[in-house]
């Protein structure tokens, strides 16, 4: 379905949102391999909103680093820009993949994404069940509502292939051996990844990365992060939130979540137009790390918009002590 373009969503706006994402990997970047995760997470999330405070909008962060007593900058409901021209909402994860940089693995990014005031799922920090294959199939071709097994089955026969020939990429954690087995067992193959859920559901948007499905649970702010890029090039995803407790039933609830079981799709949890940026932190399967020359930085980013379907490919240089 066509997207409208929207009258708040300023042309100008899509290249200001990469200047965001290359400031916060930017700060991550000289924590990369150096063992603290909190170190390096604060300090994306400082230049971040530092860089945020620098446009000319009236923001609102709808998904953030948590409520406003655990997180000191970038919490949820926090207003960030100049304050003045258009109000948007804006969901972010300024370091996603704190983990990876902490131990200079693959696929750590900055990543946001912005859409008109009240169009963004006001998505509790809770988990998510997923399902997400790339653009160009019949519309629910996969679904919450299938097995493993029926999804991966229907791919292949969409793209005239074996299940064989199929690679999901899973997160790599205990929760999931049984899926990970199910899929093992009719012979598809697995990419198992130790974080970086965005980018695990990005990337099969991309051919290249070889990732044609992603499937199991992961953050819920981390859904409709990657639901936005998604929305930009046409792909499918389905959501369903998952609780563990009471207290997380309570905290959806807070942000207006009503049905508990409800099946989420890309329209759910980003209507109408919107801006997807990331930027690399390391080396991925979307885009390269922050590179440290001598005098300079060098970034790789990626911005989409929903309305035109365009996917920018962004090479930054960065002179030390001139970022912006």
């Amino acid at each position: 379905m066509a997207v409208k373009a929207s009258k708040t969503l300023d042309r100008v706006l899509v290249l200001e949102m990469v200047r965001v994402t290359e400031a916060a990997a930017i700060a991550a970047s000289n924590l990369v391999g150096r063992g603290d995760e909190k170190a390096a997470d604060a300090a994306a999330v400082e230049a971040m909103r530092h860089a945020f405070n620098e446009l000319e909008f009236d923001g609102t962060v709808v998904i953030g680093e948590g409520e406003r007593d655990e997180a000191p900058m970038l919490y949820i409901g926090e207003k960030v820009g100049k304050g003045s021209g258009p109000r948007i909402d804006i969901a972010l994860d300024p370091l996603e993949g704190t983990s990876i940089v902490a131990k200079a693995g693959p696929n750590a990014l900055a990543v946001l994404a912005i859409a008109e005031e009240g169009c963004l799922l006001n998505a509790p920090d809770v988990y998510m069940e997923k399902v997400a294959i790339g653009p160009g199939f019949e519309k629910g071709l996969v679904s919450l509502k299938n097995t493993a097994t029926e999804n991966v089955c229907a791919l292949a026969k969409a793209k005239g292939v074996d299940p064989r020939e199929i690679i999901a990429c899973v997160l790599d954690r205990p929760r999931h051996d049984k899926l990970i087995a199910e899929l093992r067992g009719i012979g598809c193959g697995v990419m198992l990844i130790p974080d970086g859920d965005v980018a695990g559901v990005i990337a099969v948007s991309d051919p290249d990365t070889t990732i044609d499905i992603y499937m199991g649970s992961g953050g819920a702010p981390e859904g409709v992060l990657a639901a936005a890029a998604l929305t930009c090039v046409g792909g499918q995803f389905e959501g369903r939130l998952l609780f563990r407790n009471d207290d997380e039933r309570a905290r959806a609830r807070k942000w207006g979540v009503t049905d508990l079981d409800r099946i989420y799709r890309l329209d759910d949890l980003v209507k109408g137009d919107a801006i997807f940026a990331a930027t690399g932190v390391t080396d991925g399967s979307l885009l390269e790390g922050v590179k440290h020359r001598a005098g300079m930085m060098t970034t790789d980013s990626v911005v989409m918009r929903a309305s035109s379907g365009t996917v920018r490919w962004v090479k930054g240089e960065h002179r030390r002590g001139k970022i912006g």
